[in-house]
């Protein structure tokens, strides 16, 4: 894993929950001391390398075998070092064809850090974004920024944005979406003349077209999967309709793009059959961090694609502050430390302590405060006094869901080997730049 720019400057109170000790000496001066999860305080967030490396060779896997490229959505770590395992060829990385970015903000964070091809997922309308986007186009020769239109009014804000300066046109996708979903042309009538504006311009470039399905349904059941194929379909005819009437520039491929964390499977099993002179690219970000809640339950990985699953990669470790009723602890954890807004932790073990993993048996988290976790015991453990063996002081590790809003609460993450060894190693520590 290619390390960030931690790796030479002091560690200090700015990284969470590293201990005192390692205040003064760099990243890599820490960690050749080998470290261990129990010399960090808690509450302490932690990614499994092991974990990481099977869910990017595990999707790399599937893309090769599905005839898609793989463009990741860098906002879901907004970590350099984990960007690289996705970018780099394989078997060490994912080989992805480029990085999906949400903001020109984020893709200048990915510039800075080497990205040469960039997607950015959305309308790009901030005139000094776009200033950037062309200036950086002018300077680099080899590197490739795309970003989205899903109405006219959008292109012409783009054009007068950038007041007729762009040494190289801006690549640009149509985006199309549907009804309740987020942005999007609501109808393939708009998407054409979106695709006509785009063409005609002068410092745009049509490029293809895209969308995000997981707008349009949040479960797996046959009613989602059948408004997500359909919504496939209509991107894979709108690609048809520019290609049959010339929009698209001479010898220039185009692509076409969807695929969150959720229906990737489906972008698979639809789109490359039905777009064989276009790159499908898919630009799941959520399988590299995985989680133990809503994308554990939603993933096709290991229900419709073979049946091995992705990991889940992160993990917060929280310490028993209190336990003021035979049922309840409370933990030093909170919403500043876990994502709780796809679900929130589930205890899974103590840590150092196997054999009194049935205390928590069980158990759910009821509430999470700003510091602090509501832990409920489960009744049988408490009723045969299995509860009792969780103790103030003991730590709890803690599954989480949606790993976009987990890592954005913390900037210098521990990497563990093996986030199931008894006391795991620390073996890195990634750096986030949100």
């Amino acid at each position: 894993m290619e390390t960030s720019s931690s790796g030479a400057r002091p560690l200090s109170v700015q990284d969470k929950s590293f201990p005192p000790s390692a205040h003064g000496r760099t990243r890599d001066q820490f960690l050749a001391t080998r470290p261990a999860r129990s010399d960090f305080a808690t509450p302490l967030l932690t990614l499994d390398a092991g974990a990481m490396a099977h869910n990017v060779a595990r999707m790399a896997d599937w893309a090769q075998e599905a005839g898609v490229l793989l463009a990741p959505h860098g906002k879901t770590t907004m970590a350099p070092a984990l960007w690289r395992q996705l970018l780099d060829d394989r078997p060490r990385g994912a080989g992805a064809w480029g990085l999906t970015l949400a903001t020109p903000w984020q893709a200048q964070v990915a510039r800075a850090h080497g990205v040469r091809r960039i997607l950015i997922a959305n309308e790009v309308v901030d005139p000094i974004g776009l200033r950037w986007i062309a200036d950086e186009l002018a300077a680099h020769s080899d590197v490739e920024l795309l970003s989205w239109a899903d109405g006219v009014d959008v292109v012409r804000a783009m054009e007068a944005a950038l007041g007729g300066r762009a040494p190289r046109p801006l690549r640009v996708l149509v985006e199309l979406g549907g009804a309740g979903g987020r942005t999007g042309a609501r109808d393939r009538v708009t998407a054409r003349a979106i695709a006509e504006a785009i063409a005609a311009s002068p410092v745009l470039e049509l490029a293809g077209v895209g969308g995000y399905e997981g707008a349009l349904a949040h479960d797996a059941g046959d009613a989602a999967i059948a408004r997500v194929d359909a919504y496939l379909a209509d991107l894979a005819d709108l690609h048809r309709e520019l290609a049959d009437a010339g929009l698209y520039p001479e010898g220039v491929r185009p692509v076409v793009t969807a695929g969150g964390s959720a229906y990737f499977d489906r972008v698979g099993a639809v789109l490359p059959p039905l777009c064989p002179d276009a790159d499908v690219v898919v630009r799941s970000g959520a399988f590299q961090i995985h989680d133990d809640g809503f994308y554990a339950g939603i993933s096709p990985m290991g229900r419709t694609i073979d049946d091995v699953p992705f990991r889940s990669a992160m993990h917060v470790w929280a310490r028993v502050l209190s336990r003021p009723e035979p049922g309840l602890a409370l933990l030093d954890c909170g919403r500043r430390d876990a994502s709780f807004d796809e679900g929130l932790p589930v205890a899974q073990r103590l840590a150092g302590r196997p054999e009194d993993d049935g205390a928590l048996a069980g158990s759910q988290v009821s509430a999470l405060n700003d510091q602090h976790l509501f832990l409920r015991l489960g009744d049988e453990a408490v009723a045969s006094g299995a509860a009792a063996r969780l103790q103030v002081g003991d730590v709890v590790r803690l599954g989480l869901s949606h790993p976009c809003t987990a890592l954005d609460k913390w900037r210098l993450i521990p990497v563990v080997a093996d986030a199931d060894a008894p006391d795991p190693l620390v073996v890195d520590a990634v750096e986030t730049v949100f």
